[in-house]
């Protein structure tokens, strides 16, 4: 009898296990593409995030790291195994120090990045906001995250207007173009407007262009957005992106892929911008400058009067690497149309161009770096906008701000259905 009680004891214990197995396995397999993504997501996270020297908590809950300056993200390129940082710029170009400008900038508060109210980077490493498992979950792939959609750049030219709104992207923007440009130049007023949808951004930023605007694109940005998708709040932020195959394979935001060369210990890429206007308040704007070193080729990028933040090696570009054959300064947004309608996404400060200082957004002292490496005021600065109903820009001069313009729009209302 204790022998028979054994053995169903002993049979049930191994259906048990039978049945553990089957149901772990059939767990397994409903869960292998979630496990598979938790893994990828890791993985990619661990390439992102370099080992810091030392970690700042910001204020609004980034986590800056401290990354020795050797140990970038650039550095996964296999073109920079064995590159040599170049410190700074072989040439400035002419012209930026301008004493009048200079008095005049004093003028404006300065601005700085809130993460700053913490604590600062030590020499020799470069400030890099921590990349978190949510931010990259957010993207529609782990491929695309820290990508642009194909498609988001302004056809100021003859292009089929269906070919405009394809993609939901929409600007106001002064350009030119026609020329041989090595760099721009812009001070722009830093707003924070709303976002009506989580995969809907605003940015305003400048743009330095080469090639056809077919797949050959090449093109440098920087400037300031609001991008839920891409940080998971309405912060404003600093950023850069680079292509030099129209957002196709090449290129991210900010450090998220091999290819920017930091050098700068106080600024980080992706982190808020602060403080920020407020309308019919205090006036807050940042001073961009993007060009080409006409010794080494690279293209540097500075924020401010004070801040070199590092270069894009020429290597990185088919067009570029030559000159820029086109230069765009102003806004964009993406308009995803839910139900069919507009959305109430807003560019800039959210008001039209008439309304005017302190209401709405502008870029001022806009400028092109020409083929001597002097900075000088643009010629024949053209305007743009798909739907001036919804979003737009006006272009003015004067002696105080030089070539400037209004520009934006709060999107849906009455006119931009």
């Amino acid at each position: 009898m204790a022998a028979h009680v054994s053995v169903c004891r002993g049979l049930v214990s191994v259906l048990a296990v039978v049945a553990f197995l089957s149901c772990a396995a059939a767990a397994g397999r409903g869960g292998g593409p979630a496990e598979r993504q938790r893994l990828d997501v890791r993985r990619h996270l661990k390439r992102l995030n370099k080992k810091p020297v030392k970690s700042i908590k910001s204020p609004d809950g980034d986590t800056i790291d401290c990354v020795h300056i050797s140990h970038q993200p650039a550095f996964d390129h296999p073109f920079l195994k064995n590159h040599t940082i170049q410190t700074r710029p072989a040439f400035h170009p002419e012209g930026l120090f301008d004493e009048k400008k200079v008095e005049s900038q004093k003028k404006t508060p300065s601005i700085a990045q809130l993460w700053h109210q913490n604590g600062r980077c030590p020499e020799n490493t470069i400030p890099i906001r921590r990349t978190t498992g949510d931010d990259v979950l957010r993207a529609s792939s782990i491929k695309r995250y820290g990508r642009k959609k194909h498609r988001s750049i302004p056809f100021p030219l003859s292009v089929d207007p269906d070919l405009l709104n394809e993609s939901g992207h929409q600007h106001a923007i002064a350009y030119v173009e026609g020329d041989k440009y090595y760099g721009a130049k812009a001070t722009i007023n830093v707003w924070q407007p709303e976002i009506q949808q989580s995969n809907e951004f605003s940015l305003s930023q400048l743009w330095i262009l080469g090639g056809s605007f077919g797949e050959d694109l090449n093109s440098i940005e920087a400037g300031w957005q609001v991008s839920p998708d891409l940080y998971g709040d309405n912060n404003t932020r600093l950023f850069t992106y680079w292509t030099s195959d129209a957002y196709q394979a090449t290129g991210c935001y900010n450090l998220l892929c091999s290819g920017f060369i930091q050098i700068n210990n106080d600024i980080a890429m992706g982190a808020s911008i602060y403080p920020i206007s407020n309308y019919d308040g205090s006036q807050y704007d940042i001073s961009i400058l993007v060009w080409k070193d006409p010794k080494e080729g690279n293209w540097w990028m500075q924020f401010g009067n004070d801040y070199v933040l590092g270069y894009w090696p020429s290597f990185l570009f088919s067009y570029l690497a030559d000159s820029a054959t086109m230069i765009e300064w102003g806004g964009e947004v993406v308009n995803s149309e839910p139900d069919g309608e507009h959305t109430s996404t807003e560019m800039g400060s959210g008001r039209f161009p008439e309304e005017g200082f302190s209401k709405a957004s502008y870029f001022r002292n806009i400028q092109i770096v020409d083929e001597s490496n002097n900075l000088r005021a643009p010629k024949g600065v053209g305007a743009f906008t798909e739907q001036s109903n919804c979003y737009d820009v006006q272009n003015g001069n004067n002696g105080e701000w030089g070539q400037y313009f209004y520009y934006g729009g709060p999107g849906k209302s009455s006119n931009c259905p």
